[in-house]
């Protein structure tokens, strides 16, 4: 039974031993990890530990929370360091990208900006996207329908979904996949397990979001890749449905969407 971690910051200095970190997590099955980048610089470092170890790949972007980087005088340079990493070995997706409104460390005008040019450089790539999305999603469609078209179709996951089955029936409409993570194993929010029960097998991808996000009954430490299995095993109970067929399923659709080998 094998797992990919569609998610997650192993190039965090959160962990101090990627070697144990890695190692833990092939022993829970996890033979394949996305390190996501969160701004330029971070994004680098998700390149270096990618090209430092197998099965490890990466992604380039700028968190919402991050957003003010498309704002100051630096934005041409930014523009230009995004596509010259985005060009890396091992650079599978553009993200995280996308609105958060409920911690406005960056304004919503901000972040407009930054994900508009994110997208825009990310589709001369023709790589898939990782959106972050929280309490924002009105805006965000609204944005992310202006891109597409019947010859260009936007291909990505809402990665960390949390909401209801309304926003889960237009994350599906658009063709996104949806990845769920340990929120769903301790969330009381009976509206999000529902949505978490309807999300269709073809379209789920599991991820850790580590060093975030620790399931039950692991609250309160730092999350790890190998909690993948954990979630997993949580979501299969909540759905009614095997693990191992999850876990093949889930497999499948990350090779899909990200061209993992």
């Amino acid at each position: 039974m094998y797992f990919v971690d569609t998610h997650c910051h192993p190039h965090f200095d959160d962990f101090l031993q990627p070697t144990q970190l890695l190692a833990d997590a092939a022993k829970a099955g996890v033979t394949r990890m996305i390190a996501v980048g969160t701004t330029l610089a971070d994004s680098q470092k998700a390149i270096t530990f990618a090209g430092c170890h197998q099965n490890v790949w990466a992604s380039v972007g700028i968190h919402p929370h991050d957003a003010k980087a498309f704002e100051d005088q630096a934005f041409q340079g930014q523009a230009l360091e995004m596509r010259r990493l985005l060009g890396k070995p091992k650079v599978m997706a553009v993200g995280e990208l996308g609105l958060d409104y409920y911690k406005l460390y960056s304004s919503k005008e901000e972040q407009t900006k930054a994900l508009r040019e994110q997208i825009e450089i990310g589709l001369e790539t023709g790589l898939p996207f990782i959106f972050h999305v929280r309490e924002a999603f009105e805006d965000f469609f609204k944005i992310f329908d202006e891109y597409q078209s019947p010859s260009r179709r936007i291909r990505g996951v809402v990665h960390s979904f949390s909401a209801h089955p309304k926003q889960l029936q237009q994350v599906l409409e658009r063709g996104l996949y949806v990845g769920l993570n340990g929120i769903m194993t301790f969330t009381k929010d009976r509206a999000q397990l529902a949505a978490a029960k309807l999300v269709p097998t073809g379209k789920l991808l599991l991820e850790t979001d580590a060093p975030f996000l620790a399931p039950k009954p692991y609250r309160g430490e730092i999350c790890q890749p190998k909690h993948i299995r954990d979630i997993a095993e949580c979501l299969a109970e909540l759905r009614g449905e095997e693990v191992e067929q999850l876990a093949r399923q889930t497999t499948k659709n990350a090779r899909q969407l990200f061209g993992l080998i």
